[in-house]
């Protein structure tokens, strides 16, 4: 693990646990009457399905890594912009034209630094937005178990070599006219999938939603990084989602401790009868 990659990596992992802080929760009376209608606990499989559908997807059809490419290229500046005007912690509209700038940048100097963090902050922040829309639609309950079994599945396919061949051809994809590559998050040395930052997104939306404080929890998902990536000494890929789920146990089962006991109820004495 060289220095260069470990100042690439800490710059990935900083913006995974922004995508943890940013979040806001909302209340639009619109979009609480179409969650209604929407929410179902299937929902908490997309966290799950947008690793293992997507690998199994492209280890089936490497052309999917070039539809992939495409629905990222297109969707991923307009969700940034809605992080930057509305669902994040200190959006507003006047914001949201940044993304159109992030974007230029990404495309314009994707050879340098800049043009790099420029796409991997376009991919962050549209990960805030589909978190804090997914958070609308899926029983919280069943979504932390999303979490936690995208993380299971992150580990087992690294684990049997199925993730990197899928992985690499996604990587690999690219749009025409030199259009950058919104599907994984590029930065100096290292790279990190979008989907370690979508299971940030969907952690910090959760946190949101429950009056968590946000900002403390990213930094705890910082710091279990940084501790985590230590094993690049002797491995070459890692699943990135592994300290989002190990930070959501975590500030479960604190959050279960400092809950009061549960009061026994009084005994009512009978009538006639004498109490102690």
């Amino acid at each position: 693990m060289t220095r260069e990659f470990l100042a690439s990596n800490i710059v990935l992992i900083g913006v995974q646990a922004a995508a943890v802080a940013l979040p806001r929760a909302h209340s639009v009376p619109v979009l609480e009457r179409l969650a209604e209608r929407l929410r179902s606990p299937w929902w908490a499989l997309v966290p799950l399905l947008s690793i293992a559908g997507v690998v199994w997807a492209i280890n089936a059809q490497s052309g999917t890594a070039d539809v992939l490419t495409w629905v990222a290229l297109l969707a991923i500046p307009p969700l940034a912009a809605a992080a930057l005007g509305w669902t994040m912690h200190g959006g507003r509209p006047w914001l949201a034209p940044l993304a159109a700038v992030l974007f230029l940048v990404a495309w314009q100097a994707q050879e340098h630094l800049a043009g790099e963090l420029a796409g991997t902050l376009l991919s962050g922040l549209s990960c805030v937005t589909l978190g804090v829309l997914l958070v609308t639609v899926a029983p919280h309950g069943w979504l932390k178990v999303g979490i936690v079994l995208m993380a299971v599945a992150d580990v087992i396919l690294i684990g049997a070599e199925t993730l990197q061949p899928a992985s690499a051809v996604l990587n690999a994809a690219a749009p025409p006219a030199e259009l950058p590559q919104l599907q994984r998050a590029h930065f100096g040395h290292a790279v990190i999938g979008y989907g370690d930052y979508f299971i940030a997104g969907v952690f910090g939306a959760l946190l949101a939603a429950e009056g968590r404080r946000q900002g403390r929890i990213a930094l705890l998902v910082f710091g279990l990084s940084l501790a985590y990536d230590a094993l690049f000494l002797v491995l070459d890929t890692l699943p990135a989602t592994v300290p989002v789920a190990v930070a959501l146990l975590i500030t479960e089962a604190t959050a279960r401790r400092r809950l009061p006991p549960p009061r026994r109820p009084r005994r009512l004495s009978r009538p006639g009868a004498r109490s102690a």
